[in-house]
């Protein structure tokens, strides 16, 4: 199939229920002891350093991984990566993750690093932001470290009676023994106290009119490899069974880093001679496996920025929005 469609017509969906049997932590059990954790985790020192090297070897599981570059767009072989050359543009999200046993890791299967204490373990990934040095760029066979730490962290819907927890982490990549940053990333998570889902679709209103185009199909296939490639257990990404009864969602969903990489991707593929500044995106509403997205750009402010987007190809729904400077 090729990657570049035009705009089909859409329907919108039935509203998913959670099954009534669904098991939910009352917001009511939130103890004093709880936010008292909370507080003390808040005021902790947290640090993270991951040395990593950009493996060709790794990349090339990543790109036959991508529909840009495994070869679907020329039905031609998946490209090749080439030692000694620039790191694309959010080809890093596949290095520098945390390797830990999984006798420590949450019942959902993520990692406990930089993650609040109980009952805040129900995970989304909100949104971030990346910052590339031209003049300093990871390149392929580096050898490198990530440093990360906790920007800030901030309490949100407590008086309300639905306590979420917004945490902002940042790393700074550097070449092994360099002092000076290739690439500088803020990423957002939020945690929510009780599982299940009933939020309606948020609507977005201020996108510019596509100037390209492109579709893919995010399968089980494509979340199983990246989950592989990040090493991620998270079961949202793995498990339906567990979407749907613990997490409220009709089906599994597409990590969040993905479509960021997909948004990158489509613009460099229609831009491939652009020079990056940064990148800031936003998740508005999940993006589910085995429904086709559209992913969609513009250029604005006079060609210095660009507008993308993803969004289900049948629905419209706009899942993750962002902004590229060059």
């Amino acid at each position: 199939m090729p990657l570049w469609l035009s705009q089909r017509p859409f329907l919108l969906p039935a509203r998913h229920e959670i099954p009534a049997n669904v098991a939910r932590r009352s917001n009511a059990s939130i103890s004093g002891a709880h936010i008292a954790a909370l507080d003390q985790w808040i005021q902790s020192d947290k640090r993270l350093t991951l040395p990593d090297t950009v493996r060709p070897e790794h990349l090339s599981s990543l790109y036959v991984t991508l529909p840009t570059r495994d070869g679907s767009a020329s039905d031609s072989p998946p490209e090749i990566p080439k030692e000694g050359a620039r790191l694309g543009y959010g080809h890093h999200l596949v290095f520098f993750h945390p390797r830990n046993p999984e006798r420590v890791l949450r019942a959902d299967g993520t990692d406990v690093d930089f993650c609040p204490p109980e009952p805040w373990t129900r995970r989304m990934w909100a949104g971030g932001r990346f910052w590339w040095n031209e003049d300093r760029p990871l390149l392929i066979g580096d050898k490198a470290v990530a440093t990360a730490t906790i920007s800030s962290v901030e309490k949100k819907g407590f008086e309300k009676g639905s306590p979420m927890v917004f945490v902002k982490q940042k790393i700074e990549y550097r070449r092994e023994g360099a002092s000076e940053v290739s690439i500088e990333e803020e990423r957002s998570h939020v945690y929510l106290a009780a599982p299940g889902n009933r939020r309606e679709a948020r609507q977005v209103h201020d996108l510019p009119t596509p100037e390209f185009s492109m579709e893919y199909l995010p399968s089980p296939t494509t979340l199983f490899r990246l989950s592989a490639l990040t090493f991620n257990g998270h079961y949202i990404h793995l498990d339906k069974d567990y979407a749907q009864k613990s997490e409220g969602y009709p089906e599994r969903l597409v990590h969040g880093p993905l479509t960021a990489l997909m948004l990158l991707e489509a613009f460099t593929t229609q831009n491939p001679s652009a020079v990056l500044k940064s990148f800031e995106y936003r998740a508005i509403n999940p993006v589910l496996v085995n429904r086709s997205v559209s992913i969609r750009g513009a250029k604005i402010e006079g060609g210095k920025a660009a507008r993308v987007w993803v969004e289900d190809t049948e629905t419209k729904i706009v899942g993750m929005v962002g902004t590229i400077l060059v």
